[in-house]
């Protein structure tokens, strides 16, 4: 079983997926598969030096991620043909992935599942949610940013009320004891659900 897991930035995704992890299930973090993949397949490079140029890597072959950055931040259309280089080539690492694993499910941790309309590509959906402040401070105190650099990136995502109504499970993550009661519980119910696929 295919499991999707998913949250706005500063929700507390990754810190729920380790808690996954804990309990033993494979967890594919795709944000970090990316970037590998943005460097390690000849396929994905071509396609990106030739939407972004040569400068895209630096003279060791490393992705210059603050000129991507800094290019696709200011333009939705170049961000959109970044992604439709950059997903697919994802999509099918996840599945051999997937396929090389014998768990009863798997999750794969992914930015915008709702977003990109992708929902359907999963048996069942996570959304890891949180209140807008406290979303706000743990970005602020992780990437160094202001308020308003958070809430700008928050506004360009869809809300949690727009998401819960497509998500199967919803996490509320405040504190931490209560978020692994929670995903606990939930892991009972994903094994109970895996057994009849």
């Amino acid at each position: 079983m295919i499991v999707g897991l998913t949250g706005g930035i500063g929700s507390g995704k990754s810190t729920v997926a380790k808690m996954f992890r804990k309990l033993g299930v494979p967890v594919y973090d795709s944000d970090h598969e990316a970037k590998v993949l943005m460097v390690t397949s000849p396929k994905v490079r071509d396609g990106l030096i030739q939407l972004f140029g040569e400068e895209i890597y630096d003279d060791e072959g490393n992705l210059n991620r603050k000129f991507i950055a800094d290019k696709v931040f200011k333009d939705a259309a170049l961000l959109q043909k970044l992604n439709a280089i950059v997903h697919p080539a994802v999509r099918e690492h996840f599945l051999e992935w997937a396929a090389g694993q014998s768990t009863p499910y798997v999750i794969q941790e992914t930015a915008l599942i709702f977003e990109n309309n992708a929902q359907d590509k999963y048996d069942k959906t996570i959304l890891v949610t949180a209140p807008m402040e406290a979303r706000a401070h743990r970005v602020m105190a992780r990437d160094g940013v202001d308020r308003e650099a958070v809430l700008d990136r928050m506004r360009n995502q869809m809300t949690d009320d727009e998401k819960a109504g497509l998500a199967h499970f919803r996490i509320e993550n405040i504190d931490l004891k209560t978020t692994r009661n929670k995903v606990k519980q939930l892991h009972a119910k994903l094994l109970a659900l895996a057994a009849k696929f």
